[in-house]
């Protein structure tokens, strides 16, 4: 995606104060980003193509901001001087493309908010594992003293914290879809997890295209910058050959020795950056377990000692964390059956990995709506360690089509509370019922988390 100007920027290349800023979305980055406009003395208007949550009726309502919902009223919103639009607004939507025929600017949350803050900005973001990684590097910053604000896929607004409060540094977990739309936004740290195919409905089927959209994450850095990538990952490698990276770069391995950065050895984290700043740590010391998230880890802990945070506090925090909910997170068990809710995953490399870490055999819930999956990733693996596969979904037919092959037992469901129930009936002790998806969640639920929810709930119905 080409670059594009601001419409009215003044020296600061920010848009003139006064002018319409239009927020497209009214969810949490949406409102966040009209409380921030208003402050900063634009006029402001929310419009939303669907229903409005409740929550964030009452907040717009509270800071005296204009809204619409159910609607686009095109002709209003194309006075606008600059868009900002939730990530979830793709660009073949009408009302983008009637905003980019007519050169108004489309931006971010975090596009715009970066213009209104000084703070040290830490970006993570890959295919899998960055709400983890970001979480992760949060709790170690936050518990080594450091004033740090935790935003963009995840937590609250970024844009209602650079309003409201005032930190020095912000860790941001970012997707692609985030990235398309930051123009002149820069990390000063900059992390790319895994590039593993994603969202490809969103790029024309075309790997590359995606590729190229997680690259952002770097530009505008400059040798004043870092970048830290992963050296096992050949998606990884294939981008960096098409793009310039000018930050101070560190990556990280489990597959070999690294002269800088991290990687494995004796079943020891070694993190080099110089003669003064490195640490090693024990696997058996992390919180995290999984080869997955080695890598996480890893990624985290060449941040905190990019920051110079002591060794013993990054040690401390490492063992402390505790994982994020939806992400192999352990609901019950019950007849010697382990029930996981992995609803956060979205893309079949998450499932993968998830499937990588289960011990014994596996009742595997998969299903939602496909963004283009190749389930020919998971094949292997499935006839290692699933015994079944219950499809949770509105149209199963490729994952059918893709596993049939190799499961004998494979079933449709509609609902969480009946996948629960058929997952419960297949397993037997010492098995795991695994919830890990593979696709989105828009088809039955609202999100990941009212899928990972209703999971929960049905299994303690059991």
């Amino acid at each position: 995606m080409a670059n594009i100007e601001y419409n009215i920027p003044n020296k600061d290349g920010k848009p003139t104060e006064g002018g319409l800023i239009v927020v497209l979305g009214a969810g949490e980055s949406g409102v966040g980003a009209a409380i921030l406009a208003q402050l900063k003395g634009f006029e402001v208007f929310v419009s939303d193509s669907g229903s409005i949550a409740k929550n964030y009726k009452a907040e717009l309502d509270e800071a005296g901001i204009p809204f619409e919902e159910n609607n686009h009223s095109e002709l209003k919103i194309l006075t606008a001087i600059e868009v900002v639009k939730s990530p979830g607004i793709p660009e073949k939507a009408p009302i983008i493309k009637k905003l980019r025929e007519n050169n108004i600017s489309v931006i971010s949350e975090i596009e715009f908010a970066g213009r209104y803050s000084d703070a040290k900005m830490i970006c993570i973001t890959g295919s899998n594992g960055k709400s983890t990684t970001t979480m992760l590097t949060y709790h170690t910053l936050r518990n080594a003293g450091l004033n740090v604000g935790l935003a963009g896929n995840i937590g609250k607004s970024f844009a209602k914290q650079v309003a409201l409060e005032k930190f020095d540094y912000y860790v941001l977990e970012i997707s692609s879809f985030m990235l398309d739309d930051m123009y002149k936004f820069k990390a000063d740290i900059a992390v790319l997890l895994n590039i593993t195919p994603d969202h490809l409905d969103r790029y024309e089927y075309k790997m590359e295209n995606y590729a190229d959209s997680k690259m952002r994450i770097i530009q505008n850095q400059t040798s004043n910058d870092v970048f830290i990538y992963n050296a096992d990952d050949p998606e990884t490698f294939k981008a960096l050959e098409r793009h310039e990276v000018r930050a101070l770069s560190y990556s990280f391995s489990i597959q070999k020795t690294l002269d800088r950065g991290g990687f494995l050895n004796d079943n020891n984290i070694n993190i080099y950056l110089n003669n003064n700043q490195n640490l090693t740590m024990s696997l058996a010391e992390l919180a995290l377990q999984g080869k997955h998230n080695i890598y996480n880890s890893m990624a985290s802990g060449i941040i905190a000692k990019v920051l110079e945070l002591r060794n013993e506090s990054i040690r401390e925090s490492m063992g402390s964390f505790r994982n994020i909910g939806h992400r192999l997170e352990h609901i019950a068990r019950i007849s010697g059956i382990d029930f996981i809710n992995d609803s956060k995953a979205t893309n079949v490399n998450s499932t993968w990995y998830a499937l990588e870490s289960m011990p014994g055999e596996v009742v595997l819930i998969l299903g939602g709506v496909d963004k283009g999956n190749d389930y020919s990733i998971l094949k292997d693996i499935v006839k290692s360690k699933v015994k079944a596969i219950i499809c949770l979904g509105k149209d199963n037919k490729r994952i059918h089509e893709a596993f049939e092959d190799d499961i004998d037992v494979m079933v449709n469901t509609t609902s969480a509370a009946e996948a629960a129930q058929i997952a419960y009936h297949l397993a037997k002790k010492g098995d795991t019922v695994l919830l890990s998806p593979a696709c989105a969640s828009f088809d039955l639920f609202r999100n990941y988390e009212d899928r990972g929810n209703q999971f929960k709930e049905a299994v303690k119905e059991l």
